[in-house]
C-alpha cells in the first residue's frame, strides 16, 4: 500500500487555506463528475477526489494525516513509491480527538481506498447528529472519539491517567491550527482493546439548552515485549533450554499478576502452548470469565563457542546418529 498524498490529488500546497481546498475540490469535480465527464477514468478519479476532500476538509482529519505524513516522511515510507509500501505504525493516531460525520460521508462502500480504511476507517460513533435545514433550538452537542493506548498491566490492575488529546480547528484565514486538552481519565480493571470508555459531556456543547456530547475513547494496548493480547486471552513467548523441553522442567515465570510455577511437561516441542486458565484479562461487567493465558514455547540453541560446549554438541550427535532433522513428517 503507497502513501496517498491528498494534497496532490487536489492539486494544492499543503499551506492551502480551507477556502482554497474548497474551490480547488469543486473545480476538479466539474471536471471528473460522472455525469459531465467524458474521461475515461472519471468514476475512479472522483472517488479519489471525494476521499482527499473528506481529510482535507476536516480540520481534525487534516491534522491527523498531516502529523502521519510527517513520520512517513521521516520513516521514508512517505513517498508512496518503492520500498515495500507504507503501513501506517501502530496505534498511529492515538491521541488524536476527532468529531462530526463519519470521515467518509457522502461516499459509497467501494468509494474508501485502503489507504484511508487502514487510517480512518468507519465507526459509527462518528455519526452526526445535526441535520439538514435549520438546526432546531436545542440540540444535543455531537459525540467526540479518539484511541488511547494503554500498557496490558492497566487491564490488570485499573487506573487513572491524564491523557492530552490533540484537536484542531481553522482560524480566522481558514489556516488549521492545532489544539490540546488535557483529561483525567479512570481505567476500570478488565478493560480489553477496543472496549470504549464513555465520558460524559466531554464532547461538543450543545446549544439552546440541550445537553453536551460524549467523548469516546477507544482502548489500544501499546506494544509489550513480553505480552500481547487477543480479547481477554495473553499470549507470552516461553524460550526452554533444549534439555529442559526434552525432559521436562518447572520454571518460574513472570506473568502479569507476578510470578508462578510453571511445570513444562518432557518432549515439548516448539510452537506447544500451555493454557494457565483464568490468567488473562479479568473479567468486567458485561463478561463474567477472565482470559486465559497463554505460553507459546520456543527453543532457546546455546552457542557452541567454547571447546566444552562444541564437545556436548559432539556427544549429543554421536547420541543421535539416526536423527534427520530434513526428514519429511520432522517436527521442530
Amino acid at each position: 500500500m503507497d502513501f496517498k498524498d491528498y494534497y496532490k490529488v487536489l492539486g494544492v500546497e499543503k499551506t492551502a487555506s480551507a477556502d482554497e481546498i474548497k474551490k480547488a475540490f469543486r473545480k476538479l469535480v466539474r471536471k471528473y463528475h460522472p455525469d459531465v465527464s467524458k474521461e475515461a477514468d472519471a468514476g475512479a478519479r472522483m472517488a479519489e477526489l471525494n476521499e482527499a476532500n473528506a481529510v482535507l476538509s476536516d480540520p481534525e482529519k487534516r491534522a491527523a494525516y498531516d502529523s502521519l505524513g510527517a513520520q512517513a516522511q521521516r520513516g521514508g515510507g512517505g513517498g508512496g513509491g518503492g520500498g515495500g509500501g507504507f503501513r501506517p505504525p501502530p496505534n498511529w493516531d492515538a491521541g488524536f480527538e476527532f468529531s462530526g460525520a463519519d470521515a467518509g460521508a457522502g461516499m459509497g462502500a467501494g468509494e474508501y481506498s485502503d489507504f484511508f480504511e487502514q487510517l480512518f476507517g468507519r465507526s459509527a460513533r462518528q455519526r452526526s447528529h445535526g441535520h439538514a435545514g435549520s438546526a432546531p433550538a436545542a440540540q444535543r452537542g455531537e459525540d467526540h472519539h479518539a484511541k488511547i493506548e494503554l500498557d496490558i498491566l492497566d487491564a490488570y490492575h485499573g487506573s487513572e491517567r491524564t491523557i492530552t488529546l490533540r484537536g484542531a480547528h481553522l482560524d480566522a484565514s481558514g489556516h488549521v491550527v492545532p489544539n490540546e486538552r488535557s483529561l483525567q481519565v479512570k481505567i476500570p480493571k478488565g478493560v480489553r482493546e477496543g472496549q470504549l470508555i464513555r465520558l460524559v459531556g466531554q464532547g461538543s456543547p450543545g446549544s439552546g439548552g440541550a445537553a453536551a456530547g460524549n467523548l469516546f475513547l477507544e482502548v489500544r494496548f501499546a506494544p509489550h515485549p513480553r505480552w500481547r493480547a487477543e480479547g481477554r486471552d495473553i499470549y507470552q513467548t516461553l524460550p526452554l533450554a533444549p534439555w529442559e523441553a526434552a525432559l521436562g522442567a518447572s520454571i518460574e515465570v513472570e506473568l502479569p499478576t507476578g510470578t508462578v510455577e510453571v511445570t513444562v511437561p518432557a518432549h515439548s516441542r516448539a510452537g506447544r502452548k500451555l493454557r494457565l486458565k483464568g490468567r488473562g484479562i479479568p473479567a468486567s461487567p458485561p463478561s463474567d470469565l477472565p482470559g486465559d493465558l497463554y505460553l507459546e514455547l520456543t527453543i532457546a540453541q546455546p552457542s557452541a563457542d567454547t571447546d566444552s560446549a562444541r564437545a556436548a554438541y559432539a556427544a549429543l550427535a554421536k547420541a543421535f546418529p539416526t536423527f534427520n532433522p530434513r526428514a519429511v513428517g520432522a517436527q521442530p
